[in-house]
């Protein structure tokens, strides 16, 4: 009887969503797959509380991200100590680089998983990705930008991210959920927008069209969850516009399942993305999409299928394709269907498990 495959994973976030989230989701599949995982992350951190309920070891160390160098001495230890076939480092804040260096250092493969699509120095890019034997890309998009930064193609793989079609599911619109919880108004049409409020997020060009949208749908609400650094500004501007009534602020939310199936629309206009996983929980909720084009939402968010794509910056036409669906709910309804089906087709927890144990296996050789 042949030993388990080891896999050491090395997650530098705290809080159970995005990456963080997905990584979770891995180690679930991958223990089902009989892998023995060890998870390496900050102590007392979320993300170990939810990995230790899938069975995967967990070791919690400080990260002090990419200014902690002694990172380095830190997982190189606890790779030296574990023996793992493998190290799979899944987020940077200093996982990547160092983690990268301590797995050569302690003589294990080294796997990274690229999660956002902004463009890195092609020079660095030659120095820092020796570090890896592969690269797992959650897009297409970010594949592409890695190829153009000239890593090679084959060292790259698209295995695309993963929402839980179980827990996000088409339900029952209460409209009167939304408005305990989030303070809304009216039984107007809800639009939101789901991502942090940092400027390539895009929330700018929602409010630039808002006038426009709220002159054709008078009662629509606009609910942008999340936080960041741009909070006060945005809330300024929105203030400025004179439109508090209209657009509410929900921060972060743990109980998204709950709320995105009372959505009317989830709107995206993100200038940079590398997936979106707000996304595929949307369609995943059969909610339909008005989006940009940016990284990979074009592998989400499919044009006149289960939704819109605008040029990057297109307001006007941002205004219109929100306005049409608004407008028109059978057709929006529809749009909601379909992407539903694709997120059961294409983006399932175990097509992503099976992505990356293919990866794995073809590192290894172990079946």
């Amino acid at each position: 009887m042949s030993t388990p495959l080891t896999v050491l994973h090395v997650e530098a976030g705290r809080h159970l969503y995005g990456g963080a989230l997905q990584v979770v989701y891995l180690l679930r599949g991958l223990q089902a797959e009989g892998v023995r995982n060890i998870l390496v992350c900050p102590e007392g951190s979320a993300v170990a509380a939810a990995a230790r309920e899938t069975g995967a070891e967990v070791i919690g160390i400080p990260m002090g991200g990419d200014a902690d160098l002694a990172l380095v001495f830190r997982l190189r230890r606890i790779m030296r100590r574990e023996r793992p076939e493998l190290a799979h480092l899944h987020s940077r804040r200093g996982a990547d680089l160092w983690g990268g260096i301590a797995a050569r250092l302690a003589g294990v493969p080294a796997i990274l998983t690229r999660r956002v699509d902004n463009p890195e120095p092609r020079a660095w890019v030659g120095l820092k990705y020796r570090l890896y034997d592969r690269v797992v890309s959650i897009s297409e998009g970010i594949r592409q930008v890695l190829i153009d930064e000239g890593l090679a193609p084959s060292r790259v793989t698209c295995v695309h991210s993963a929402v839980d079609t179980e827990c996000y599911r088409p339900g029952c619109a209460d409209r009167a959920l939304l408005a305990r919880e989030l303070g809304l108004s009216g039984d107007g049409p809800v639009l939101a927008v789901v991502a942090q409020l940092i400027a390539r997020k895009g929330h700018r060009y929602l409010l630039e069209a808002l006038p426009g949208i709220l002159g054709a749908v008078p009662g629509a609400q606009v609910v942008f969850f999340g936080r960041g650094p741009l909070e006060a500004a945005l809330r300024a501007e929105v203030e400025r516009a004179g439109l508090t009534e209209q657009v509410h602020f929900a921060g972060f939310r743990d109980d998204l399942e709950r709320l995105l199936p009372c959505l009317d629309l989830v709107v995206h206009p993100a200038e940079m993305e590398g997936l979106g996983v707000s996304l595929l929980q949307a369609a995943a909720c059969g909610v339909p999409m008005v989006a940009f084009p940016a990284g990979g939402i074009p592998e989400i968010v499919r044009e006149g299928e289960n939704g819109h794509l605008l040029p990057v910056g297109d307001v006007a036409g941002l205004r219109a394709r929100i306005i049409e669906l608004l407008q028109n709910p059978e057709q929006a309804g529809e749009m909601g269907r379909r992407g539903r089906e694709l997120v059961e087709r294409a983006f399932s927890i175990d097509s992503m498990v099976r992505g990356n144990l293919a990866v794995y296996r073809g590192l290894v050789g172990k079946e």
